[in-house]
């Protein structure tokens, strides 16, 4: 089974990860997964895609050294902030009533719904992405599974639409453009990051999908196996920092750095590490600061209510508050600071847990990263784009360069003695016709001379043959030199039988 490679860019606001899988069949193995800072980038969207593909630049290179690979295209997310949900409906006249309702049919209907929907703005505005809804047929209404293989005169669908800005995937491809490689797909992440931490039966009897990245933290929540509604607020993890930043006059990297290790919320369930305080050193005027883990855990605290709040609106909002039978999962990059997940579940009641990437839809052995939540959207683009039989993002594997010694030796024909009599004894017409014979020389009876006279130099046949000259001189050779010697070892032995 032919193996294909897919590769993934999720664009965030403070962080770039690139993901690289490797595809047989329905088995999807993750062979590399990195982070490092992003540049250009505003609320999950790019704005500067000069600044953005500096990092991207050097990510795709990283990649390619270690895996000995060329990337050639990758998938990208499309931001999941300034978009707005829609709906949207088409309705197909079936010429024969008696054939089943296939899979294409329903693609079909799907493709006629975006067509047909009036954009307020098509100059600036995109539809990211859509999510059947239902479907109905003369006596049916379901979802696709309940649908297909049915017989009916009439199809009717209904979506969810999103509509984003145009802009923001203009600058994608500007970006990539100037990072070396080519788009392959681009796609509206919430749909994908559901499929990659939610199970089954959890997004069958309800419940809401809480994404906190850096600059956007969105929600997205489903009901009967499927995403029923998305909303977002441009407030995450960034916020947090800023917070910190501002209030203690630090920098920004050093506002993260104690955020990342030291953060937390709810100071009151903090216990003993609540006494802690951290000593800031100021290396430049020999000064420092202290700073209360206590009042650390507040600043903290007060950001995080406020995105609470948005998110618990955004659900009421939604009509679907109290259909969440399976509750909140947490996910994303700031799933990782300590007690929010508490925190959530004592502000809305909910049952909130820590969604992480479930292992049983992909393998990754020795790929560090890949299981924790802030990997999420990179699995979802993963496994989305993975369900296309014909995609393929990279080119063969590309092999090391030799040294040009290797590489000279190699290329140079090695050279056997049958190479080099042929080119000092005899010329190529000449070898052919030789070498191939076996030459059976008569003993020959001379009588016993001490000093042979010198041969006569014999006159060359009119038509005589090459082998027939060759022969010639081996004679006059043989007559001159080992004739002689011949001759004596005769007497020899002659002088040894009489005595």
């Amino acid at each position: 089974m032919q193996e294909r490679y897919i590769a993934t860019v999720d664009l965030g606001t403070s962080k770039l990860a690139l993901c690289v899988a490797k595809v047989t069949g329905d088995n999807v193995q993750i062979i590399y997964y990195k982070e490092r800072p992003s540049d250009g980038m505003r609320y999950n969207s790019v704005y500067n895609p000069r600044r953005a593909a500096v990092p991207l630049r050097a990510a795709i290179a990283e990649a390619e050294d270690e895996l000995q690979i060329k990337i050639l295209q990758v998938v990208v997310g499309l931001p999941r902030y300034n978009v707005r949900q829609e709906t949207a409906s088409a309705k197909l006249e079936r010429s024969d009533a008696a054939v089943l309702i296939e899979d294409e049919e329903i693609s079909n209907l799907k493709s006629m719904a975006l067509d047909s929907y009036p954009l307020t703005n098509s100059e600036t505005e995109l539809i990211y992405g859509a999510v059947p809804q239902s479907f109905s047929t003369d006596d049916v209404i379901g979802s696709e599974e309940d649908v297909v293989g049915t017989s009916s005169d009439t199809l009717v669908g209904n979506f969810k639409i999103f509509v984003g800005k145009k802009k923001a995937v203009r600058n994608i491809d500007v970006m990539l453009n100037d990072a070396g490689v080519a788009l392959a797909q681009a796609i509206f992440p919430p749909a994908a990051v559901g499929e990659a931490v939610l199970k089954n039966d959890e997004m069958a009897n309800g419940v809401a999908l809480l994404e906190m990245g850096a600059g956007v933290t969105s929600v997205s929540i489903y009901q009967g196996g499927i995403m029923r509604y998305f909303g977002h607020i441009p407030f995450g993890g960034k916020s947090i920092t800023t917070d910190i930043r501002l209030e203690c006059a630090f920098d920004d990297s050093l506002a993260e750095n104690i955020k990342l290790a030291f953060g937390a919320c709810m100071p009151e369930k903090l216990q003993t590490m609540g006494d802690k305080i951290l000593q800031i050193n100021d290396e430049e005027n020999g000064t420092y600061e202290n700073l209360p883990v206590k009042y650390l855990s507040e600043i903290i605290t007060a950001r995080c209510k406020e995105i609470i709040n948005a998110i618990l609106f955004l659900i009421q909002e939604s009509g679907y508050a109290d259909r969440l039978r399976c509750g909140i999962v947490l996910t994303g990059g700031g799933a990782n600071l300590a007690n929010l997940a508490g925190m959530i579940k004592e502000m809305s009641g909910y049952n909130v847990r820590v969604g992480f990437p479930l292992a049983s839809k992909f393998s990754s052995d020795g790929c560090p990263g890949i299981g924790e939540a802030e990997a999420a959207t990179s699995v979802g683009l993963i496994l989305e784009a993975a369900s296309d039989p014909y995609l393929n993002c990279i080119e063969e594997a590309v092999k090391p360069e030799q040294p040009a010694e290797q590489q000279n030796v190699q290329q140079a024909p090695a050279e056997d003695d049958t190479a080099k009599n042929r080119e000092t004894l005899f010329g190529d017409d000449e070898f052919d016709k030789v070498v191939p014979k076996k030459i059976v020389k008569e003993p020959r009876k001379r009588k016993p001379v001490k000093t042979p006279p010198p041969a006569k130099q014999p006159k060359a046949p009119k038509e005589e043959g090459t082998l027939q000259i060759i022969w010639q001189r081996f004679s006059n050779l043989f007559d001159n030199t080992l004739g002689g010697l011949y001759d004596d070892m005769g007497d020899n032995s002659k002088e040894e039988g009489g005595q």
